[in-house]
């Protein structure tokens, strides 16, 4: 009996070893194909949760993976901080990875994530003469002076944030001090988005202190290169 003990024990631990090993690798893989397909300049963080890993390994299905992407552009010329998602039901056959991992259909069936603006890029969007500031309090402000027909205009106004089709656009909400001439059209910009990493689309946007954090999701996500 004492020997039978041992050697559950010492199966436990050799499954828990392998189960650490296997996670490892899938995860690699993943990063892999992701900064691959995207054209990233550094591999992204990836973390397969659920225990046991060796489970979900064996039915080539894993049911949430962590994706932490780093800063990137769009094609747009959107400067973005950073992604944090989650892939949900991602289709990864082991025995694929394993074998041609070059090849392997590796896709989620749905993927949330926040993309994170920087405020450089909401700068280089707003009018001449206006900077963005604010931000972490679910409001954003664009500051600075406006030039209307030769006379200058110090601006203060309070921005409403909207999801357009193609990205954001923030309009004037209410303005301080002076008044602006057609304030709704002239501190109007978009900041076109476009092209998100992992088929996200634009569902919500938030300010944030570090600009504005955009929520997204997508379904059907191939993530091979």
């Amino acid at each position: 009996m004492r020997k039978f003990l041992i050697f559950l024990i010492l199966l436990g631990v050799v499954l828990a070893v392998l189960d650490r090993v296997a996670v490892a690798g899938v995860e690699r893989e993943i990063a892999r194909q992701v900064a691959a397909k995207y054209d990233l300049s550094d591999e992204p963080e990836v973390e397969v949760r659920g225990i046991p890993f060796l489970t979900q390994a064996v039915a080539g299905r894993y049911e949430e993976i962590g994706v932490k992407i780093g800063g990137l552009s769009t094609p747009d010329g959107a400067r973005i901080s950073r992604i944090d998602a989650v892939l949900y039901g991602v289709r990864a056959p082991l025995m694929d990875l394993i074998q041609s991992p070059a090849t392997a259909d590796i896709r989620a069936d749905r993927v949330t994530g926040i993309v994170v603006i920087s405020k450089e890029t909401l700068d280089s969007r707003a009018p001449r003469g206006l900077k963005v500031t604010g931000g972490g309090d679910d409001s954003l402000n664009v500051t600075g002076k406006i030039v209307v027909a030769g006379v200058e205009f110090p601006v203060n106004a309070k921005m409403k944030i909207q999801v357009v089709p193609g990205g954001i656009r923030l309009t004037p909400e209410s303005v301080n001090g002076a008044k602006v001439p057609d304030a709704a059209r002239l501190l109007s910009f978009n900041v076109p988005i476009k092209d998100l990493p992992l088929s996200l689309e634009i569902e919500s946007v938030r300010s944030t202190s570090e600009g504005l954090a955009v929520e997204g999701t997508a379904t059907d996500v191939p993530l091979r290169a």
